[in-house]
């Protein structure tokens, strides 16, 4: 699909046309149908409003986003204290091992600090990569450039490798600042580590976000580096009862995030 777009030119409508396939544009105009259809066709038209109008309501429960993160995507568990004492040993080992941590978006300028800076999402991985540098003696490195369509300010990787070291006191090893997309982060990140020698890489993002990027970054590196996932925000968003079936901004959210994903592995993303 990738390479669709660079045939016909149009790479930074790739946010454009993802907005308008997820909810809820098309259950909208699923409403909007049936709207038209109710005077000439009443039963159907009807049909129309109401399924469009679940759908609306379901698309932003969290009941939703916790069964589709369960049989859609299958995140991998977190590091377990074992695993994370064995990475310990083998970079004890001098076996080279680098801490890999996947962008999730930057402002190109945040007001109150007069500079860029991390999206909360990057911000969470970057805190937990630098967590685990810390406790396993491993390198980390960021990869993340600026997302399709923006071009604006200095690059994610630039912001983070800032951040690492004012913020979070712990210098980044490398960086990688030229990648627009997931798919970009593992061909590019996956060059940088052959170069370097680098057999096994630990890969941080969020728990949605993980089999795509492991399965892009295994992709990339054709069996030379070996990829260890450490997903982050695994704790449940559900709160039990009713209230996990009521509209929320989280529960949209995680909806919206869990179907782009499905959608980008059903395009080949």
């Amino acid at each position: 699909m990738n390479e669709l777009f660079s045939l016909l030119g149009i790479e930074a409508w790739k946010p454009v046309l993802t907005a308008l396939v997820l909810p809820p544009v098309p259950l909208l105009l699923l409403v909007l149908i049936g709207a038209r259809l109710i005077l000439p066709r009443r039963g159907l038209g009807w049909l129309f409003v109401l399924i469009g109008t679940l759908g609306i309501w379901l698309s932003a429960c969290n009941g939703v986003g916790s069964l589709l993160t369960q049989f859609l995507l299958r995140p991998p568990p977190a590091l377990s204290a074992d695993a994370i004492a064995r990475l310990k040993a083998d970079v004890k080992a001098r076996q080279p091992l680098t801490i890999v941590v996947l962008g999730g978006g930057r402002d190109a300028f945040a007001p109150e600090y007069g500079r860029s800076t991390l999206r909360p999402r990057s911000l969470e991985r970057l805190h937990y990569g630098v967590w685990l540098a810390r406790e396993t003696g491993a390198t980390v490195g960021f990869t993340g450039g600026v997302g399709w369509g923006d071009s604006s300010g200095p690059t994610e990787a630039e912001v983070a490798a800032h951040v690492a070291a004012k913020d979070f006191g712990l210098p980044l090893k490398w960086t990688e600042g030229d990648s627009r997309d997931t798919r970009e982060n593992a061909i590019r990140s996956v060059a940088l580590l052959k170069q370097a020698g680098v057999t096994r890489a630990v890969l941080v993002t969020h728990a949605w976000h993980m089999p795509r990027a492991l399965r892009l970054f295994d992709a990339a590196a054709g069996g030379a580096i070996e990829f260890i996932a450490a997903p982050i925000a695994l704790a449940p968003l559900n709160r039990g009862g009713a209230v996990d079936w009521i509209p929320s901004a989280e529960g949209f959210e995680r909806v919206r995030l869990v179907l782009r994903e499905g959608l980008a592995r059903l395009v080949g993303d």
